[in-house]
């Protein structure tokens, strides 16, 4: 124990100044004695040699670090013995077998020969869309471009844009909306366009005078007459909804349902009448001015718009600027500020309210939360029938269509489907189900054959109001949540 401990007071007096060496050295010898197998090394030796290599030294290196182009430099120090430095050439089995379980050992090579980039597509307000057909229609005052969207064959969807837009400004981004794609497949949309508000429209003559609102209201009957339509579901926005709600009170029959957003029912104020008479003089003098583009901005979203949605706000800017004929605007803008009032009236009395002036057929009545259109929708609420309307008011948007399609849409097919729409027939008719339709005239039953077999099909609620007494049963359709593609006849 004595000898043990003197050999470690000799170790330490012995200890040499330069630990650079040393420490690589010790390295070098405990990672032979631990990975390589020599001739029975018993822990104490280990110790020994660990305590005994070191041998005296001059002075200490100076380049503890040495820079990337700098070349080693090996000291010969007397009384030291130069050992080689390097890790072994040739690996123990023992790192091979070690090396040999990693991950990498498995792996192949891969050559990265191609890289292509995808770059998100550039928002446009400009027709993209092969589908839509677009066609002339005459009317008592002058022509009217009208898009079809869909099989004409389907229930028809009429559309109205509102100022400064068409329908492809206005609607088409919507329609475009993954869940109003499904919607196409079951009806056709028709969108109708202002006379001169489509783009690379020419401008129109000095002493043109432009139609009223209720004379665009009656465009639509000429439309729906040369597209043999019997009846129609309105969707208008601003201006357009007004227009198709004048339409409808001058012909309820033709009109099954209204959708209309931020629409106005009362005559223009002083103040609006005021800055869109300047904003028609602005255009018919000095084309799209910065205060005419302002109030335009400020119609359709409201204010802080930039905040909410940068990027929308530059390409409807850009598109106002570019694509919008100056003159042909001021012409609409001067007959929606001279509009009148639609004078519908709520009526409380039950036994009135068949007989009062308002409209009668179901409305949905839509606008944002940060639109300045709020209190004219409220307005309009008021003065409807509360049995057959519904207001609905979206949160943190001023354009709807634009900003929050998804809530639009999915407000949408529920309102279509509480009009008896989306109706999914089933291929294989039940027992019960055909002794129900056993009365039904040849007419009726061809439709429900067809149906039948087409599997998926709409039907509007005036092929299926039958006479007393109810050969359909009520509890043979079941509309579910989703009615585009899940309701089905047991």
């Amino acid at each position: 124990m004595a000898t043990m401990l003197q050999c470690r007071i000799q170790a330490t007096e012995n200890m040499p100044s330069g630990i650079g060496t040393s420490y690589r050295s010790l390295a070098d010898d405990v990672y032979k004695s631990t990975t390589i197998e020599e001739n029975k090394f018993s822990v104490i030796e280990t110790v020994k040699k660990a305590f005994s290599f070191a041998g005296p030294q001059t002075r200490r290196s100076d380049a503890l670090i040495l820079r990337a182009h700098d070349e080693p430099r090996v000291e010969v120090v007397p009384g030291m013995a130069i050992r080689d430095r390097k890790m072994p050439a040739s690996a123990s089995a023992e790192e091979t077998a070690l090396l040999g379980t990693m991950p990498s050992d498995c792996m192949d090579d891969i050559d990265l020969k191609n890289i292509q980039l995808q770059f998100p597509n550039t928002r446009t307000l400009s027709k993209d869309d092969s589908s839509i057909v677009e066609e002339r229609v005459e009317t008592g005052r002058g022509s009217v471009l009208v898009a079809v969207q869909g099989n004409r064959s389907k229930p028809a969807i009429l559309t109205y844009h509102d100022l400064g837009l068409n329908y492809i400004s206005n609607f088409q981004a919507f329609f475009n909306y993954i869940d109003m794609r499904a919607l196409l497949d079951n009806f056709c949309v028709y969108h109708v366009t202002a006379p001169g508000q489509e783009e690379g429209s020419p401008t129109l003559p000095d002493d043109h005078v432009y139609p009223t609102m209720d004379e665009l209201a009656e465009q639509i009957n000429f439309v729906m007459s040369h597209f043999l339509l019997k009846s129609i579901i309105g969707f208008g926005v601003g201006a357009g909804g007004n227009v198709l709600a004048r339409f409808a009170l001058v012909h309820p029959e033709k009109v099954e349902a209204l959708c209309l957003v931020n629409c106005v029912s009362t005559q223009a104020g002083w103040i609006e009448w005021g800055y869109q008479k300047l904003n028609a003089r602005h255009l018919r003098t000095k084309g799209m001015t910065q205060a005419v583009l302002d109030y335009l901005m400020w119609h359709h979203f409201g204010r802080g718009t930039e905040e909410r949605n940068h990027d929308l706000v530059q390409v409807y800017k850009a598109y106002f600027e570019r694509h919008v004929n100056p003159t042909n605007l001021a012409l609409f803008i001067d007959s929606y500020i001279r509009r009148t009032d639609l004078n519908i009236v709520r009526e409380l009395e039950p036994s009135r309210r068949k007989n009062s002036h308002t409209l009668s057929m179901p409305v949905m009545n839509i606008t944002g939360a940060l639109s300045p259109h709020v209190d004219d929708t409220v307005t309009l609420n008021g003065r409807l029938d509360p049995t057959n309307s519904t207001w609905m008011k979206i949160q943190d948007c001023g354009m709807v269509l634009e900003e929050q399609p998804g809530k639009v849409s999915e407000a949408f097919r529920l309102f279509l489907q509480g009009q008896g729409y989306a109706v999914k027939l089933s291929r294989k008719r039940s027992t019960s189900t055909s002794a129900e339709v056993a009365p039904l005239t040849e007419n009726k039953m061809a439709i429900f054959r067809q149906t039948s077999l087409d599997g998926l099909n709409l039907i509007s609620k005036h092929q299926t109001r039958i006479s007393s007494p109810p050969y359909w049963s009520t509890s043979a359709i079941n509309i579910t949540e989703n009615p585009i593609s899940e309701a089905v006849v047991c």
